[in-house]
């Protein structure tokens, strides 16, 4: 998941889809409002797919994405145990102070 979002497109249209949540954006939508190609918004929003960090519904002749939540929520979660109870890289506190 994070290697999906390691590029800068990639992490446009999360941040994107995230704040078009839970409606979604259609691929016009998200190709007009970050400039990427067509050919090239595609390959990405399939690699974001694959990885489960985004949904997809057919309506008509639209394609909706979605950020999946749920999948961002355990990889927080993961991070989180992982920096900040298993390991203690992170304090708790310090996240928390970031998210405000």
């Amino acid at each position: 998941m994070l290697s999906a979002m390691g590029t800068e497109p990639r992490l446009r249209i999360m941040r994107l889809l995230l704040s078009a949540h839970p409606e979604g954006l259609v691929v016009g939508e998200i190709q007009t409002e970050l400039g990427i190609p067509n050919s090239t918004l595609s390959h990405h929003l399939e690699k974001l797919k694959n990885e489960d960090l985004v949904r997809v519904r057919r309506d008509s002749t639209f394609l909706w994405y979605t950020a999946n939540t749920q999948a961002l929520e355990e990889l927080l979660g993961f991070l989180y145990a992982e920096c900040c109870t298993r390991n203690k890289a992170v304090k708790p506190e310090a996240i928390v102070q970031l998210c405000k």
